[in-house]
């Protein structure tokens, strides 16, 4: 009896022990308050369109603000129209492939069939001021270079030996009238002389046989017609005893020092070309040769037929190697350079309408979304819009994921309300090679058919 008594005893002091200790830790335990950890979201969605997504805050046409979806909504946020889920088999069987969105710059290089023309600028075509008739011809071969202020032809003009007549006229009146009283008069004898010599000067008598004629007061019957510029004589227009008259070319005279280039361009590479860009050309005619020049001038309208745009370049010929109407390979390095978000141009779904992309949510989950593209080149495209640096969007077999999007999309908008969206909650197969069924439209026939029941 003692015994029971002192184990109740003992169980009643250790249950009293514990009891107090529990009380003790409760009353005197420092309470600690915990920070709520603000979530992040992973995309802001459009409140009027839930297809529409951005990876940063934005408003809509509207003004109001996208809605954040953060990762406890994943599974809610995965029954957005247009959503496509398929499983690793499934995706390894169509060939899905991706690419990182980067950040870079785009360059271009654009390559023409150039020809080679006269530099315009340089180019003289030389007509006689009077009527008249060629005495001697000088230079009377094509090709030939000529100097600047060389003589070329005399002509016989019945107007230059009647200009030269009243030039004397004029010179006589001034020596009577030099040592006149009446300062009007020697006034006007010098006038009178000025007017005469400028008159000779505008039907181009050279400076020469007019100090000549200033001189001696001999009138000569032909008048020398001088080259205004240095070139190659490229055409000649009359000959001797031939008639001319203003309306007459006598010569065409080019400066090849300096050509031009003409080259066209597709109008989608005019984007990229600007003037000042550096350009290389390669003839046949000269092989192993490389000419640098620039492009100096981009025309302001398309041929019709062609639609190109016709660019001019301009080259430097100190060797003469260049000749007017030879063709050349071109290529324009070009200067402007673009700096943003790039993605391999067959990413991208061209529908006519819009632009679209298949952005990888998570593994196996697939967003369209579209974008505004800008420049393109050598396989890349840059992303004005709708895409950040760093998402993956689908590279290949895009076009099985869109139609996927398309029965996902018509499906979710012809449920019922309350329809639960059993679609979108889990993945379904695409179709593939390997389990694509008949083509020819009959079911196939059911292995347990001895087995059914009626």
């Amino acid at each position: 009896m003692n015994k029971r008594l002192i184990i109740a005893v003992f169980l009643a002091l250790l249950l009293g022990l514990g009891i107090g200790y529990w009380f003790a830790a409760e009353k005197f335990q420092p309470k600690v308050e915990t920070t709520p950890v603000p979530r992040k979201p992973l995309y802001y969605r459009s409140p009027m369109d839930p297809a529409v997504t951005s990876p940063v805050p934005r408003k809509d046409s509207m003004g109001m603000d996208y809605v954040p979806v953060y990762a406890d909504q994943e599974q809610a946020a995965e029954t957005a129209p247009g959503t496509v889920r398929i499983d690793p088999v499934t995706e390894q069987n169509i060939g899905v492939r991706t690419a990182v969105a980067g950040k870079e710059t785009l360059s271009h290089v654009v390559r023409a069939v150039g020809r080679v023309a006269y530099d315009e600028e340089r180019l003289v075509r030389l007509h006689p001021k009077t009527e008249g008739w060629i005495e001697t011809l000088r230079i009377d071969k094509t090709g030939e270079w000529v100097k600047k202020n060389e003589d070329l032809l005399s002509i016989y003009s019945p107007q230059l030996v009647a200009s030269q007549q009243e030039y004397i006229l004029a010179l006589n009146n001034l020596k009577a009238l030099e040592k006149s009283p009446i300062e009007d008069i020697r006034r006007g004898a010098e006038e009178l002389v000025k007017s005469s010599r400028e008159r000779l000067k505008l039907l181009d008598v050279p400076a020469h046989q007019l100090r000549d004629l200033t001189r001696t007061h001999e009138i000569k019957k032909t008048l020398h017609i001088h080259t205004p510029a240095a070139g190659i004589v490229m055409n000649i227009g009359v000959r001797e005893g031939q008639y001319v008259t203003p309306a007459t070319e006598l010569y065409m005279i080019a400066n090849l020092s300096t050509v031009w280039v003409y080259a066209d361009i597709y109008e989608y590479e005019l984007p990229w070309v600007q003037v000042g860009d550096r350009v290389e050309m390669r003839l046949a005619g000269i092989p192993g040769r490389v000419f640098e020049g620039h492009l100096a001038y981009i025309y302001p309208y398309a041929e019709p037929k062609t639609r190109t745009i016709k660019v001019r370049l301009t080259f430097d010929n100190p060797e003469l190697l260049l000749k007017p109407d030879m063709f050349a390979e071109v290529t324009i390095f070009a200067g402007r350079k673009v700096d943003a978000v790039t993605i391999p141009a067959q990413a991208v779904i061209r529908s006519g309408a819009r632009n679209q992309v298949f952005v990888v949510r998570a593994p196996g989950k697939f967003e369209p979304r579209t974008v505004t593209l800008g420049l393109a080149s050598n396989g890349k495209v840059a992303v004005l819009e709708g895409l950040e640096a760093g998402e993956k969007v689908v590279t290949s077999a895009q076009f099985l994921l869109d139609s996927e999007s398309k029965l996902r999309e018509v499906t979710t908008k012809m449920r019922e309300p309350d329809e639960p969206a059993d679609l979108s909650s889990k993945p379904l197969p695409l179709p593939t090679p390997q389990n694509s069924g008949n083509t020819d439209g009959e079911a196939e026939p059911n292995r347990h058919e001895g087995h059914r029941h009626d």
